[in-house]
């Protein structure tokens, strides 16, 4: 088996990119607003709280895009409210041929959405000729299956070749600022994630891209209870200015515990993988069929045992956990013979010690 997780920053590229936020905000918010935690209601002037609208001028200009907009509903709710106003129901939609992320297959089968599938993987597929029939595509950046390849920027332009006046949404849950580029920085008209995966404030939803997406979708939630307050607002662009950092040394923890792992640091390791597996994880496959065992044990030594908002605010210990259901719809076997980690904020030496000892009660 062979993985192709995303290209992630390392820590320097990370830093410059806290830079940049920061310096987004400098060009945006005076000095003394920052220090305050934001306004309240439906303000005459914008229909928002205006600290909001100015943390989304911020946003705007990080992810050079046109504009941008804070929702309710987290990456999900995102995802809905641009799949609301750039398609119609029972209309058609560009997927990937691979399973759908479950809360999305909700919103393509609420809406009665008629997917036309593609092979993102194969360049050669000639179904990418039936892009031209559908207003609207939706590609996820990271994986959707374990062995899928494709790159997101060549997929984006493959689309727009076939048919130029298609809108594309990318959801960018799990890989925003841990990617260098979202896709709407690669030429997608929108990205979509969730700010509670960037340590931020638990329903916030992102979407960025360009002003026609943002205008209509501020339309269908002009209501106050619809509105992210400011100091919600304040807090999500206040755990942005940490998240690259957290997120690149997490990665290079977790490069670390798979070189140990190839190297034979703990026995009855078959192989070990970096997967998007949907956000960027070990895969740990066992030579004997102990992973339900091992994830057990694991959490009796402190291994958070399943996500919150994956990479979340609150996961502070190493993820021990089942593989994803969107790996498990490709090889059900992986239930008994794999497991996921997530380093979250630990280092290498714990994540393989927790590891060692696990399997070790386990077997016994």
């Amino acid at each position: 088996m062979k993985t192709y997780p995303i290209h992630t920053m390392s820590i320097n590229e990370a830093k410059e990119m806290q830079f940049r936020l920061v310096d987004c905000i400098h060009q945006v918010i005076p000095g003394g607003e920052f220090l305050q935690l934001g306004d309240l209601g439906v303000t005459r002037a914008m229909g928002a709280p205006t600290t909001t609208r100015k943390v989304e001028a911020v946003l705007a200009k990080f992810f050079n895009a046109e504009a941008a907009m804070l929702v309710r509903g987290s990456g999900t709710g995102a995802i809905r409210n641009v799949m609301n106003v750039s398609n119609q129901p029972m209309g058609a939609i560009v997927l990937h041929d691979a399973p759908i992320y479950p809360t999305t297959e909700v919103i393509v089968d609420s809406m009665g959405l008629q997917p036309v599938w593609v092979d993102f993987n194969d360049e050669s597929d000639p179904r990418w000729a039936n892009c031209v029939k559908a207003p609207f595509a939706l590609v996820q950046h990271s994986r959707q299956g374990i062995e899928d390849s494709y790159e997101l920027e060549t997929v984006i332009a493959k689309i727009k070749a076939v048919n130029p006046a298609i809108e594309i949404l990318v959801d960018d849950n799990y890989t925003a600022m841990k990617a260098p580029k979202i896709g709407a920085q690669l030429g997608a008209d929108g990205s979509a994630f969730s700010l509670f995966k960037l340590l931020g404030p638990e329903g916030v939803g992102c979407i960025v891209g360009t002003a026609s997406i943002i205008e209509k979708v501020r339309k269908i939630n002009y209501s106050g209870g619809s509105q992210v307050q400011g100091y919600e607002a304040m807090e999500a662009l206040r755990a942005m200015v940490y998240t690259p950092v957290a997120l690149a040394i997490q990665a290079e923890q977790g490069t670390e515990i798979v070189e140990r792992l190839k190297n034979q640091e703990v026995d009855g390791v078959k192989n070990a993988f970096i997967a998007n597996a949907q956000s960027r994880v070990i895969l740990v496959e066992f030579e004997e069929p102990i992973a339900k065992q091992v994830l057990l044990e694991a959490e009796k030594l402190g291994a958070a045992p399943y996500p919150i908002g994956a990479e979340s605010k609150y996961e502070i210990a190493a993820m021990f956990y089942r593989v994803s259901g969107t790996f498990l719809a490709v090889n059900p076997d992986f239930e008994s013979t794999m497991i996921r980690i997530n380093p979250m904020r630990a280092g290498a030496d714990t994540v393989v010690r927790v590891l060692k000892e696990a399997m070790e009660a386990a077997k016994n």
